[in-house]
């Protein structure tokens, strides 16, 4: 997991089984609103656990951009979280968050897992593998996208000053149920000065940057608000959100919201 090399896919293989939604967003400081619903297609909420401090990374990074960049059809959500256990080891990762370690820490015991590892990936909050694993990787997709989703989960955002408002609603909610939110950057670069990636220019996509849950029922959908970084920009940015069972980790329903002028 720590060498692992570079891998191509074939743009046949992955228009076969995999797509990823692209949206053009536009600025307003003032009023950014849109609205996706996912209901009724297969669903694939595609989460890597990753470090610009690894050196079996960049790989994965670069399998994920590929099939976030290459695939227009499909409902993916690829999430990027870059975890913090590796700073410690030369190199301070631009993009870690010692929350994103720990939700990495509560699907491993979801999954009985002995240990966790850099770079991980689970689809749908119950499949996991290596991040870079090709086969593994646009199997699991695949699989997912062919099953029907249990719920819907329909979002809606506002951007006021420095807050992101959102709206939420759900079908076919069951018990023990987090809505979980993240902010995502489209893209982002580093350029590595230390550590196992010393010298390299690594380029990222759907960096999550904030990140929250909530419990949710079905009689309550009041209103949630996320503070905006400081370098947010409507264009670059995207909401995602999914729900998961908080006893096993199984997501039930995702969607997106991207951000556009009113």
């Amino acid at each position: 997991m720590r060498s692992m090399g570079l891998f191509f896919i074939s743009a046949g293989l992955i228009a076969m089984c995999v797509g990823m939604v692209a949206f053009c967003n536009m600025q307003n400081d003032k009023a950014i609103k849109h609205m996706q619903t996912t209901e009724s297609k297969g669903f694939a909420v595609v989460e890597l656990f990753t470090s610009e401090g690894c050196s079996s990374c960049p790989a994965a990074d670069d399998l994920v951009g590929r099939i976030e960049k290459g695939n227009e059809n499909e409902n993916i959500y690829i999430l990027a979280y870059h975890v913090d256990y590796w700073d410690r080891l030369g190199w301070k990762d631009t993009f870690s968050d010692h929350a994103y370690s720990d939700r990495q820490g509560t699907y491993a015991s979801w999954m009985s897992l002995s240990s966790v590892y850099t770079p991980q990936l689970i689809i749908n909050g119950d499949t996991e593998c290596i991040g870079s694993d090709e086969s593994s990787v646009i199997g699991g997709i695949a699989a997912a996208l062919n099953k029907t989703p249990a719920a819907v989960l329909t979002l809606q955002s506002v951007k006021d000053g420095n807050h992101l408002r959102i709206s939420h609603q759900e079908t076919n909610l069951k018990k023990n149920t987090n809505l979980v939110l993240t902010l995502v950057q489209k893209h982002g670069e580093s350029n590595v000065r230390a550590g196992e990636n010393s010298g390299r220019k690594l380029s990222h996509v759907q960096i999550v940057r904030v990140l929250k849950e909530i419990p949710v029922k079905a009689d309550s959908n009041s209103d949630v608000t996320l503070d905006l970084p400081a370098d947010f920009n409507p264009e670059g940015w995207e909401l995602v959100g999914f729900l998961q069972n908080s006893n096993n980790g199984h997501i039930s329903a995702a969607a997106k919201v991207g951000f556009h002028t009113k």
